[in-house]
């Protein structure tokens, strides 16, 4: 990120310069002399400026004010270069909106560059005003946020209100939207704009009138932040509890919890101790090495003010691409003995939050240098937020209670997991915040490995009042990450669990863990690093990376035929001859009452996953040659394509995750539809209830509804597409309530499945259970936790697929004659994406 300068300068010497050793009898001052007759070059003051732009307080050795006003002083001293221009607005400009930390310390430079030349500050507001005012059309919320911060930093420019009144104007259209909708997000989104702009304005100055104003506007967001939005209940992470006391911490809404702050801060005299103060008007800029100029005897130079730029905000607002929903504020160390992590009283808690939140969304490109940024929180705040890192836990509770005692380790790794637990889902996919993890244990191991020990036994603690899709999550993320570190772990400490039953949400938790990493590793690899007490969870048939082919058993039946059938695929033999022996299968099956189409499909599917055994890519290509015999297969029988499933499930029972993929690729193939999978493990496999217990289960649903709802998505976003010719988007018009309604269907039949054992009136349940009241009681349990998790999933799709959502299709005014010629042909329904998971 940053422009340093790390190559070696060779200038002087031929080939092999460095290589050749001084000669002996060389005078030692001649050399020094030599030497000194060719001084390195400077570089030229653009070049400086962009590099202590890029590099502003990343180092703890260089007060960031100074910094600061060394760069302002090279800038205002340079002005009238061209390049210097460009270089310093480019550079300033798009740190606001890439690297939220540095926000503060680029509006520094900026006021101090205005002490010495107030054509900067002039020509900034000039250039980010156009910039501000799109992102706000566009609805590009977090550009918009961190431009307005941006502005809000520098309220010593402007010779009026400034900001504040397009946070009024924010306001109104948020009451607007929520007024119209009580389901709108959007209007949330505003109101958190406003409450996370505040302190930042607020923090830049000292003016009595502009605070009065602040609390005016926060006295007006009220009405909203304290207002529960309907989808809050189903985006509680710990929905199991029913008292807020009995939560292991109270999970509110980011607004309500920032309004409340804030309010506090009020009260105290908005100190907002976190945020860095970099502007020091009394400070003068250095002239050492050549940053600065030389201080100016004699009257300083007047500081200018600006005329604030005319933003206009949209009635109605934009609501951008993105679909929005509530925010809770998540936190894994927040609200405990020990502060680790500011408390969810304090307005840091929100602000340190929403600032590397917006770090880590921004920078997905490159996780490296994300990692760094958090392993270095510590220098984008005041002096004295954080404690020395690397700060042992116990140490903290020695310390004077005067003084915060946060970690920046836990503060990052803190943030990190809120997005790992955001519901409904979150910005990136979740491996991304698995590798932000492993960076910074890598960068830092003695630092991160004790926070992230004590987050781990804290959800492990929880996992059973959590959201299931959260247990589920936090499953995917210890298996990836115990890989990464040779699955070290200290599993003693949950050997008293192992005496529970597996369908104790903690037991479940760990056999699921273990497959996991059985799936990333090796059996006998996993098995090695753990405790005895562990081993008969990883049975020795998991050791088999090919698993036996149940026809060479003679105890089963068509075994004769299922190895023949073997043979054949094996030799690519000819489908005639195929179906010979199937058909064998099929009069064989009709003499004993046999399904014949379920009995030669089942011999068939398992003699392809035989053959594909050795890699994924293997089987794939099998089923490639075959799909032809498949397709027909599923077309002529329910039953026949449900068998599809057990096929490749029972042969790959003893690797699961192994199934789930290659039930995935049967599912891009159209070989097994959607439904096939949902009744299949919810109706014909649900053992009661027991299989909700089922990690495989759980996987094999959420894959097959999110190419679904995927697919959904993409047909709107086609429909409503302008570059497409429009009666290709009424075509796509006419197929969105088709497909809708089958998502919907989905959606219904899961819902009656795990509903059903929820309330204990599953119909197997009833007429044969026979298990114990606890047994009968966990089951019920995990019932109402799938219940819970697909409804919010339905609910979310409804958001943003539904019929609220989804305006006329409206003929463009325009004629469009001449466009259709020049638009390529595009896939009506977007298919080409539809396996991006």
């Amino acid at each position: 990120m940053a422009d340093v300068e790390n190559r070696r300068d060779y200038r002087g010497g031929g080939r092999g310069y460095n290589n050749q050793k001084r000669k002996r009898n060389r005078d030692d001052d001649d050399a020094d002399g030599y030497r000194n007759m060719r001084p390195r070059q400077e570089a030229p003051p653009g070049t400086r400026i962009r590099r202590g732009l890029l590099e502003i307080a990343e180092d703890p050795l260089r007060l960031p004010h100074e910094v600061a006003a060394n760069v302002g002083k090279l800038a205002a001293d340079n002005w009238e270069d061209e390049y210097v221009r460009d270089t310093f607005s480019g550079v300033a400009l798009k740190l606001v909106v890439e690297q939220p930390f540095k926000i503060p310390f680029v509006a520094g430079v900026v006021l101090y560059a205005n002490a010495d030349n107030g054509e900067i500050a002039k020509d900034i507001i000039s250039q980010a005003a156009p910039l501000l005012q799109e992102y706000l059309g566009a609805g590009q919320w977090r550009e918009f946020k961190l431009m307005l911060r941006f502005f809000a930093c520098m309220s010593q420019l402007y010779e009026e209100d400034g900001i504040i009144p397009i946070l009024d104007e924010l306001f109104n259209r948020a009451v607007d939207l929520q007024t119209a909708s009580p389901d709108d997000a959007v209007g949330i989104e505003l109101v958190k704009i406003i409450l996370v702009t505040i302190p930042y304005l607020l923090a830049a100055t000292e003016d009595a009138s502009l605070q009065q104003m602040a609390s005016e506007v926060l006295e007006k967001t009220d009405i909203v932040a304290s207002t529960p939005h309907p989808i809050e209940a189903l985006v509680d992470p710990y929905p199991n509890t029913t008292e807020q006391d009995g939560k292991p911490m109270a999970c509110t809404s980011v607004i309500s919890l920032m309004q409340r702050q804030l309010q506090e801060e009020a009260s105290n005299g908005w100190q907002l101790k976190c945020i860095p103060r970099v502007y020091d008007p009394n400070h003068k800029a250095s002239a050492a090495n050549g940053d600065g100029a030389d201080e100016t005897d004699g009257e300083p130079k007047e500081f200018v003010k600006h005329a604030f730029p005319t933003i206009t905000v949209p009635s109605p607002v934009n609501t951008g691409t993105k679909p929005l929903f509530p925010e809770i504020y998540f936190s894994l160390y927040a609200d405990q003995e020990i502060e680790s992590v500011p408390p969810t009283s304090n307005i840091a808690s929100s602000l340190l939050r929403d600032a590397i939140l917006d770090t880590v969304n921004i920078l997905d490109f490159n996780r490296n240098v994300t990692a760094r940024f958090l392993n270095e929180i510590d220098c984008y705040w005041s002096p004295g937020t954080f404690v020395k890192r690397a700060t042992t836990f116990d140490k903290l509770r020695d310390m004077s209670t005067d003084k915060p005692t946060w970690k920046p380790e836990d503060v990052a790794i803190d943030a990190i997991f809120s997005q790992i637990y955001q519901l409904p889902t979150p910005e990136h996919r979740l491996v991304y915040y698995h590798s932000l993890i492993t960076e910074s244990c890598k960068i830092s191991p003695q630092a991160i490995a004790p926070s992230l020990g004590r987050a781990i036994r804290f959800l492990f603690r929880n996992v059973d009042t959590m959201d299931m899709e959260l247990t589920y999550r936090f499953m995917d993320w210890f298996g990836h990450h115990l890989s990464n570190f040779e699955f070290r772990w200290k599993w003693a400490e949950w050997i008293p669990e192992l005496d529970l039953s597996n369908l104790h949400p903690k037991k479940a938790f760990i056999i699921g863990t273990l497959d996991k990493e059985i799936q990333l590793s090796f059996a006998k690899r996993v098995r090695d690093t753990l405790p005895q007490e562990y081993h008969p969870l990883i049975p020795q048939s998991k050791e088999n990376e090919v698993p036996p082919f149940k026809y060479n058993d003679e105890a089963t039946s068509f075994a004769k035929e299922g190895r023949e059938i073997l043979q054949m695929l094996k030799k690519k033999a000819p489908e005639e001859d195929v179906q010979n022996v199937l058909n064998a299968v099929h009069e064989q099956a009709a003499n004993h009452g046999i399904d014949p189409l379920v009995a030669s499909t089942d011999i068939y599917m398992t003699a392809i996953c035989s053959v594909g055994s050795k890699s994924l890519s293997h089987v794939l290509s099998t089923i490639d040659r075959c799909k032809e015999r498949l397709l027909a297969v599923g077309s002529q029988s329910e039953p026949a394509r449900r068998q599809i499933i057990s096929s490749v499930v029972g042969f790959w029972a003893d690797h699961p995750g192994t199934a789930v993929n290659i039930v995935d690729k049967l599912l891009n193939y159209t070989i097994v539809t959607p439904m096939s999978v949902i009744l299949w493990a919810l109706q014909d496999h649900m053992d009661r209830g027991r299989a909700l217990a089922n990690s495989q289960i759980y996987e094999l649903i959420s894959i097959t509804m999110f190419k679904v709802t995927n697919r959904v998505r993409q047909v709107l976003r086609e429909r409503n597409n302008p570059a497409l010719p429009f009666y290709q988007r009424q075509q796509i018009d006419e197929a969105l309530p088709r497909e809708r309604q089958g998502m919907r269907d989905l959606f219904a039949a899961i819902e009656d499945a795990v509903a059903g054992v929820a309330q204990g009136a599953q119909d197997e349940m009833i007429e044969r259970y026979d298990g114990e009241e606890v047994e009968q009681q966990l089951i019920q349990l995990w019932g109402a936790r799938w219940a819970r998790v697909w409804r919010r999933k339905a609910a979310v799709e409804e958001a943003v697929v539904g019929d609220a959502v989804v305006q006329p299709l409206v003929e463009p005014v325009e004629a469009v004659e001449d466009t259709v010629e020049e638009v390529a042909p595009v896939d009506a329904l977007g298919s080409e994406d539809m396996d991006q998971i």
